[in-house]
């Protein structure tokens, strides 16, 4: 049953975000990605950066030192990269679900996913309540 915008339940509960909220919600991701992707692109920039910064140029007991410092910089920011990678995919995520009509309802309760959270983690599955279950 709709009712402005809301689709209800039997019991009245909503069981699903409108239309409405859907839409405010693919335009905080949409603003989330975008800048994720920038970071991204920045990380990526950074990691070919380090590439090119060799240390031919310098003696051997500095250049040991420099080549440890940087394989450790580039493994740190390999890290940033899979991790902002994988926040990108969680986003996209949320955008198919959104599209579907699915969006914001716990895949373990079945139950809405408070506004607040959604803000907060816009690609949340769980609610607090399943995600403490799930600890």
């Amino acid at each position: 049953m709709e009712h402005n915008g809301q689709i209800n339940g039997v019991n009245g509960n909503k069981t699903r975000y409108s239309d409405a909220e859907l839409k405010e919600f693919r335009d905080l991701i949409n603003d989330k990605l975008r800048i994720a992707r920038e970071e991204l692109r920045t990380l990526v920039d950074s990691l070919n950066q380090t590439a090119l910064n060799g240390t031919d140029d310098t003696a051997s007991a500095y250049k040991t030192l420099e080549d440890g410092s940087a394989s450790l910089e580039k493994e740190s920011i390999n890290q940033l990269a899979a991790r902002q990678r994988k926040f990108i995919e969680n986003l996209e995520n949320a955008l198919f679900r959104i599209e579907n009509k699915s969006y914001g309802i716990c895949r373990v309760t079945g139950q809405l996913i408070p506004k607040e959270r959604l803000r907060a983690v816009p690609h949340a599955t769980l609610s607090m309540e399943a995600k403490m279950r799930q600890e």
